[in-house]
């Protein structure tokens, strides 16, 4: 995988388990913050891209990529969870104002959770098919993601055929389907059972009904999303991911209407690995046109 993904492991302890991170270049932190089913490798492109100017920080979560893999019994694969890790992660790099924050999947929830515990720190915004709020109106739940979440079936899948992983990395692209080396490096860290289960517990984790674990967080954090209206905010977005679609995107621009948007009509989930070559041109851009002149306010 050295060619693909060439950079030097950082690895940190907290809490007696091992935090895999990438951490390239100085300047200003741009902090991207990856979801499931994969990990860091997913923005080697992009960090490889901005590393000449930036400091680029890339964790892997608990369970994912290189970090450790403990079991469910050592470590709880919550959302509240994963927002702390992060907070730990970036205090003990002293990575703690002039962020740009970079999101995706999962890591957009875990990542405005972060953001809405510290929206001083928070300069820029780039978001790439994710949400920071609950179901948006008219979205229903995929049929595939309730069957992993709630089904005897659906922990045989992920845990023992690693379907999971394999079928985001399968259908993850629409205009250009990976390749198989490519695919299987996105599956590589998921490579037994025992190493797939935060891949499951991150679907488990999702949270529908008031009384399921993080419901009360992700609303806190969508309350708190009107505090970012006056940092600069790109959005680009594959519309042919069948989870994070037009609902999201809408919902996104609804909430943020002065956000610079990009969408990719032939495009799916994992978009910087569909039209890297637009989009990460397009953050490049994104980043110069706002340079952070000065520290970030907590209102609007």
């Amino acid at each position: 995988m050295g060619d693909l993904y060439p950079f030097e492991d950082h690895f940190l302890e907290m809490g007696g388990l091992k935090h895999h991170y990438l951490d390239e270049g100085q300047g200003d932190p741009v902090v991207m913050v990856h979801g499931n089913p994969s990990w860091s490798f997913y923005y080697r492109d992009l960090a490889g891209a901005l590393r000449d100017r930036y400091r680029v920080i890339v964790p892997d979560h608990i369970g994912c990529g290189l970090s450790d893999k403990p079991s469910a019994a050592d470590y709880p694969y919550t959302l509240e969870r994963r927002v702390e890790d992060l907070d730990r992660l970036l205090h003990r790099l002293d990575v703690t104002e002039r962020i740009t924050l970079v999101v995706h999947d999962w890591g957009g929830m875990i990542g405005m959770a972060y953001a809405a515990r510290h929206p001083e720190r928070i300069a820029r915004l780039v978001i790439l098919n994710t949400a920071a709020f609950h179901l948006p109106v008219g979205k229903n739940f995929p049929l595939a993601l309730r069957i992993c979440r709630d089904t005897a079936l659906g922990r045989f899948l992920v845990l023992q055929l690693n379907l999971f992983a394999r079928m985001a990395a399968k259908v993850g692209c629409k205009r250009n389907p990976m390749p198989a080396q490519l695919r299987n490096s996105y599956c590589a860290p998921y490579n037994t059972p025992a190493n797939r289960i935060a891949t499951l517990r991150f679907v488990q984790d999702i949270p529908l009904a008031p009384e399921d674990p993080g419901f009360e967080l992700i609303s806190e954090v969508a309350a708190s999303l009107t505090v970012f209206a006056n940092r600069p905010m790109l959005i680009c977005w594959g519309l042919k991911d069948f989870v994070f679609d037009q609902h999201f995107l809408k919902e996104w621009q609804r909430r943020f209407p002065m956000a610079e948007v990009h969408a990719f009509a032939d495009c799916g989930h994992y978009i910087l690995e569909d039209a890297k070559d637009e989009v990460i041109p397009i953050i490049d851009n994104f980043l110069k046109a706002h340079p952070i002149a000065q520290p970030c306010t907590a209102t609007p």
